[in-house]
């Protein structure tokens, strides 16, 4: 049967301790998995503008012997409303995987639904399941290995309702984190990832907690998280959520507030002055760009792992 990544949970804690043990090895040694040796070819379709999915992937399926065909999904025939599937059945006899990063998560699961070839997804307005990947594999560097990753507290504070909150939720509690997010009325997660992530706390030794306080999310966490205030297609909000959100900020107060030696995380692209400040974000305290690396070996990982399954 074969195994996509779609959303966080797609990962047992099991699953997902391996992959982030070896995303940490392959940063010790970049060239050691070749499983796209010949090369093949994985597919990394475009629907959103990308920096970092488009590089890391790009570099990464290289780096395992693999040569990336970057797509433009507009330019394609999706673009003049070919349909997923017929694009999905074309793409498993061409590709060795696909990696997709659109909008609604249901046009990745109608792609995976069609596709004997591994699925990623690169981020949908649901969830960003590689970033924290990512994330996760950047803590458990700073922090001593990916065993450490368990009985953290991990605060998210800013958009509640985005897919990044909704990743942390699933991939802070898979990974046996006790996850809050402090976000204003009118943003709170998605109902049934709360449901979830609970469900998954409860068996991992985490928890899940969800505030409309930034100093309840912030008071004594191992890790603050954040992200942009206005995600792409929110940009006409943007006047209303910066009002919404500037009690959310990440600011030196917030490094007060968590505990000793906390370390602090954004997934970029970041907004100095707006969902966090300079001083944290270029501080001592910061893994962000460690963080921008790591999506280059979790996604290694990633596809080295839903290969070979």
């Amino acid at each position: 049967m074969t195994r996509h990544f779609l959303r966080d949970d797609d990962l047992t804690p099991a699953e997902q301790r391996e992959v982030l043990t070896m995303a940490l090895q392959m940063r010790s040694d970049r060239f050691a998995q070749r499983p796209f040796e010949g090369p093949q070819a994985v597919a990394v379709i475009f629907d959103k503008h990308s920096t970092r999915t488009r590089v890391s992937f790009s570099a990464g399926i290289a780096e395992l012997g693999g040569y990336p065909l970057v797509i433009d999904a507009a330019s394609s025939q999706m673009g003049r409303g070919e349909s997923i599937a017929d694009t999905a059945r074309v793409l498993e006899r061409m590709v060795s995987a696909v990696v997709w990063r659109t909008f609604g998560h249901d046009r990745l699961e109608e792609m995976a639904a069609h596709s004997h070839v591994p699925v990623v997804n690169a981020l949908t307005d649901s969830f960003h399941p590689c970033q924290i990947l990512a994330d996760l594999a950047c803590i458990a560097d700073a922090r001593g290995g990916v065993a450490a990753l368990s009985g953290l507290d991990l605060a998210y504070v800013g958009d509640g309702a985005n897919n990044m909150a909704h990743s942390y939720l699933l991939g802070g509690a898979t990974a046996g984190m006790h996850v809050r997010v402090g976000t204003p009325e009118g943003y709170l997660p998605n109902a049934d990832v709360i449901a979830r992530a609970t469900q998954i706390a409860e068996e991992t030794g985490g928890s899940v907690t969800v505030t409309h306080s930034h100093d309840e999310a912030v008071r004594a966490a191992d890790v603050i998280a954040t992200d942009t205030w206005v995600s792409m297609g929110d940009e006409g909000e943007k006047e209303a959520r910066e009002q919404a959100f500037g009690a959310f900020q990440v600011s030196d107060r917030s490094l007060e507030l968590a505990a000793p030696g906390a370390h602090v995380i954004h997934c970029l692209p970041a907004y100095r002055g707006k969902e966090i400040t300079a001083s944290v974000i270029d501080g001592e305290q910061s893994l962000v760009w460690l963080e921008a690396e790591y999506r280059l070996h979790a996604q290694k990982a990633l596809l080295t792992w839903l290969v070979a399954q």
